[in-house]
């Protein structure tokens, strides 16, 4: 059996990206999809919509739900949870992926940016959490599954001095995974922090480095393998952990990892994410 058959996934930002991958490969075992994100409209410059990526859920063998939802909103966020209990029954999955960035310095980041980052990032992280919990307490096998960096080993200047606006925001998704775990230890809720070893390939990108860095990097679908090895793990056995998705792959038997990146490129040459 698919292990994610029948199981509802809310996702952040699955209009596109990691967040889309992720609900795809979901979708293959049959799971229950919810494309939690704003865009409803075709995007001049970014591809797809919650409508798009729900009919590429459904070609996939699963469910969608296409809900548009602003994650900074706690009405919105309420009544996208209530949509999925009223199709879905329930939430077995929450997965915070939707984020905002802006790689800028102290001087040049304005406090608009500023705000969208926190708000998007640790707001609408926390937010989604605190509105999925109470229905995660009933599932039989609950995960949160934020991407978020590792705390453990990138707490360094070298992250914080370039861009401090974005490494605070994305930490403190990291720091919802420390919290959260343990809080919520007891309920059997998994709480885990997943982020990728190299940039991935995604439209998002492309708008920061250019079309030529997308050449050295991983596609998205790896890091969607690795969220489906962590979210079909025993909940009340797997919690706490910030984990990188190539070593989540290869723990699970996973050598061959050519498939998800370009060709000919060794990966020496590929492009480090940040926080790695």
């Amino acid at each position: 059996m698919s292990p994610l058959l029948g199981k509802t996934l809310f996702v952040t930002g699955a209009s596109r990206g990691i967040g889309k991958a992720i609900a795809l490969r979901a979708a293959r075992d049959g799971a229950n999809v919810v494309v939690a994100a704003k865009t409803t409209a075709p995007h001049p410059k970014l591809p797809g919509t919650v409508h798009t990526a729900a009919e590429e859920i459904e070609r996939a063998g699963g469910k969608a739900l296409a809900v548009a939802v602003d994650i900074r909103d706690e009405a919105q966020v309420e009544a996208a949870m209530r949509q999925a209990l009223d199709r879905f029954g329930g939430i077995d999955i929450l997965v915070n992926n939707a984020s905002a960035i802006s790689l800028t310095g102290t001087l040049a980041t304005p406090m608009k940016r500023f705000d969208l980052m926190h708000q998007v990032n640790v707001r609408g992280t926390y937010l989604c959490s605190q509105k999925a919990i109470p229905h995660l307490k009933r599932a039989a096998n609950p995960h949160i599954l934020n991407l978020a960096p590792p705390l453990t080993s990138t707490l360094e200047a070298r992250w914080f001095a370039p861009h401090l606006g974005y490494t605070m925001a994305k930490f403190g998704m990291s720091l919802c995974v420390l919290g959260m775990a343990e809080e919520f230890r007891q309920d059997g809720i998994a709480v885990n922090a997943l982020w990728p070893r190299t940039a991935i390939d995604t439209e998002a990108i492309r708008l920061i480095a250019g079309e030529e860095a997308r050449k050295r990097t991983r596609l998205p679908e790896i890091v969607a393998e690795a969220a489906h090895i962590i979210l079909t793990k025993p909940c009340r056995e797997f919690t706490g952990n910030f984990l990188i998705d190539d070593v989540v792959l290869r723990e699970a038997g996973v050598t061959d990892l050519s498939p998800y990146q370009p060709a000919g490129v060794p990966v020496e040459e590929l492009m480090r994410d940040f926080f790695i």
